[in-house]
């Protein structure tokens, strides 16, 4: 508890382990038990967890999902940084949400990349969430705008609305807001907005850590409306 605690922490404030380190916990100690977690799958399991929670109770929005790319700073490099800002070294994130903004998978890349050929990888993540409506309509932004993109969508059997390029966005702004209000959310966490991480595993892990906080969160705020149990708050938090 005291070491999930501290992973907690370093998430949220983007703190190093040294620094959050006290007499009851070492750095060493939290390193060693965050890849322990990390190689029994701990992290993705606590994801999943409280997907399939948020799915049971208040029902995950399938028929309109959301894609898009978000570039943040890695200054210490590693295995999911490239090139950006006059050589600084960023990582870039495609994340990928349900038609209210519940993160359902993620890839990582260089800053670099473009966003349109992370599409693929990253629309594989519906292979993993059972069941699928059989209509699902892509909200792109206009970086997808392309023969290619389109190509896949109707590959997979999806449909795409896709923003075009030379329009202005408040016009077609359609329903990809979820997906930039998603990437608010993982901003807010330190550790993905400035990441010191070096390897993918580790970074893959505080972003399932972030994910699983998100939808715990949205689940609480949205049962309070569906549902009726003693503890019960007085208004919405």
């Amino acid at each position: 508890r005291i070491v999930f605690d501290k992973l907690v922490q370093v998430l949220r404030f983007g703190c190093s382990y040294e620094a959050i380190a006290d007499a009851t916990c070492s750095a060493t100690t939290i390193r060693a038990r965050r890849d322990e977690w990390i190689g029994l799958g701990v992290f993705a399991q606590l994801k999943q967890i409280a997907v399939d929670a948020y799915d049971r109770l208040v029902g995950l929005v399938l028929d309109d999902i959301a894609v898009d790319g978000c570039i943040t700073k890695a200054p210490g490099g590693g295995d999911c940084a490239g090139p950006v800002d006059r050589g600084k070294q960023g990582m870039k994130r495609s994340i990928m949400v349900d038609g209210y903004g519940i993160p359902l998978g993620r890839v990582l890349a260089g800053a670099n990349r473009h966003d349109s050929p992370l599409l693929a990888p990253t629309l594989e993540h519906l292979d993993d969430l059972g069941p699928l409506p059989q209509s699902i309509t892509v909200h792109l932004d206009a970086g997808y705008d392309s023969a290619t993109t389109r190509a896949l969508l109707t590959e997979r059997g999806l449909t795409g609305e896709i923003a075009r390029k030379g329009d202005k966005a408040p016009i077609q702004a359609g329903r990809r807001w979820h997906v930039e209000r998603t990437n608010s959310w993982h901003n807010a966490f330190n550790r993905l907005q400035r990441c010191y991480e070096r390897t993918e595993k580790v970074i893959n892990a505080y972003f399932d850590l972030a994910d699983a906080i998100i939808t715990v969160r949205s689940l609480i705020r949205r049962a309070w409306i569906l549902y009726r149990w003693d503890n019960r708050p007085n208004r919405r938090r």
